[in-house]
């Protein structure tokens, strides 16, 4: 999927994307953010999109969000301003292939159903890691294709179609493991029927 075709593809969905795809992968943003909760710190969301997630982080938290599409980010700075997010410190527009940050920057980094969407995804996460401090987490929850059964078969079929859609159906998992400094802390299944998966990476300590 190439950028265009991401940036045109969400500036179609801003809209409606909450009570559409956002309400559909509401749960495992949810069970995400309860878990960077359970920590302190800075975090990052790449692909915040409109701000589903920014209300469930723990007034605590000093969180910074960053998506490519401008009117998802217009829908996520309305949010902060009528909720009065207090644990949102910036909200940018960003491509997540070259994150504007030092390294070792984050306690936290967050990517919620966005692995799938972003062009060069193996580049999105050596940015991930390289900006994620030493002894930092990775927390992904996305949908990663089945190599069996009938929903991998609607997988393939769906595959061709990305650009349309705006994510991959067919996403496999070992494209967000190629990082060797980041190790597998948990991995779980998640509601409905298992379509979405729960990541920790551990970034390694120095």
């Amino acid at each position: 999927m190439d950028i265009k075709a991401v940036q045109n593809s969400y500036a179609r969905w801003a809209p409606v994307y909450d009570k559409t795809f956002g309400a559909i992968t509401n749960d495992g943003r949810r069970r995400a953010v309860d878990h960077i909760n359970a920590g302190t710190g800075t975090v990052l969301e790449v692909g915040v999109g409109t701000g589903l997630a920014l209300q469930f982080y723990k007034p605590e938290l000093q969180v910074t969000g960053i998506d490519y599409s401008e009117e998802m980010l217009a829908q996520a700075k309305k949010k902060v301003t009528r909720l009065g997010l207090r644990q949102v410190a910036e909200l940018r527009q960003m491509d997540a292939r070259q994150l504007d940050f030092p390294d070792d920057h984050f306690d936290t980094v967050a990517a919620m159903h966005v692995l799938s969407v972003v062009p060069e995804p193996r580049r999105v996460m050596s940015e991930i890691a390289r900006v994620c401090k030493p002894g930092g987490q990775v927390v992904i929850s996305n949908h990663f294709k089945r190599e069996e059964g009938p929903l991998a078969v609607l997988e393939r079929v769906s595959a061709p179609f990305a650009n349309v859609l705006g994510w991959h159906s067919d996403f496999a998992i070992e494209t967000v493991l190629g990082e060797e400094i980041l190790e597998i802390e948990d991995k779980k299944a998640l509601p409905p029927l298992g379509m979405m998966t729960l990541l920790v990476l551990r970034k390694k300590a120095a």
